[in-house]
């Protein structure tokens, strides 16, 4: 039994079915209330250092706080975001279950709460919740079309391909912090996906040997004079025949068919 399996038998009893419909309202709350000012964002954020001074409330809070920013793209992106967010969570619900989607889930919050005291002065993302739901969904779903702001059509792998450059590129660049979130991001994914990924590549390095020895016996000649050299592929006109007075199958071409020299089985070895 993997390890997977042992924590989720652990687990099991305590797992909420539709979490996803609890994150999304809990944003969807604090989205609306930071637009209405009755709450300051700011209270929500994980900050490690006010943890540790007793704000232990910011340990939930955080998970609750809105995708982006409404100034950043207004309302529309808001929602768009969190019904990404729906839609990458229920679907994975489903495809897996109850109990090892909020095993993925819990595992993205504990890197995210325990790295973010690593640097415990900058404020911890939630990314995990939106940026790991998102990769495994494009892994398991990689045909996916995804209509952005509900008008552009884009397969959903091209989407994961662009996210994992721009990880890459911003784990290389930045800070100390944001190579945390990262980690925080793709950790639980790498934990579940490793395998499989490994698998994956293993079978494909396979096909494209497997291809290229079909191309290679495509490519070869089915016709080729044991005189000269010629095949039907560098001579496609021309006629090749095998001699009946040789010893085997030895083929040649119109020229030599009736100049050459045959060619006889050797006499058996006496013992």
């Amino acid at each position: 039994m993997s390890w997977l399996h042992r924590i989720e038998r652990w687990l099991e009893p305590f797992a909420i079915r539709n979490i996803t419909i609890y994150i999304v309202a809990g944003q969807l709350l604090a989205l609306g209330a930071a637009m209405l000012r009755l709450i300051d964002p700011f209270l929500l954020q994980l900050y490690p250092a006010l943890v540790l001074e007793g704000q232990w409330w910011r340990l939930v809070t955080f998970v609750f706080l809105p995708p982006i920013p409404v100034s950043t793209f207004g309302v529309i992106g808001a929602a768009f975001a969190l019904y990404l967010l729906y839609l990458y969570g229920t679907a994975l619900e489903h495809h897996w279950s109850t109990v090892r989607y909020n095993l993925f889930l819990f595992i993205g919050y504990a890197l995210t709460v325990g790295l973010s005291f690593i640097t415990p002065g900058y404020p911890a993302s939630n990314t995990f919740i939106a940026g790991s739901l998102f990769l495994a969904f494009a892994f398991l779903f990689p045909d996916f079309t995804l209509h952005l702001f509900f008008i552009l059509p884009v397969r959903i792998k091209w989407i994961a391909l662009f996210t994992w450059i721009l990880y890459g590129y911003s784990f290389i660049t930045g800070g100390l912090a944001t190579r945390l979130t990262i980690i925080a991001a793709v950790g639980n994914f790498l934990l579940f996906f490793a395998r499989a990924i490994w698998q994956n590549a293993r079978h494909g390095r396979r096909r494209m040997a497997g291809q290229a020895r079909r191309i290679a016996t495509a490519n070869e000649p089915r016709h080729r004079c044991h005189v000269c050299g010629k095949t039907d592929r560098t001579h496609p006109q021309e006629d090749f025949r095998y001699c009946s007075k040789c010893a085997g199958d030895y083929c040649y071409c119109s020229e030599h068919i009736r100049n050459h020299e045959h060619i006889v089985a050797e006499p058996p070895a006496k013992s």
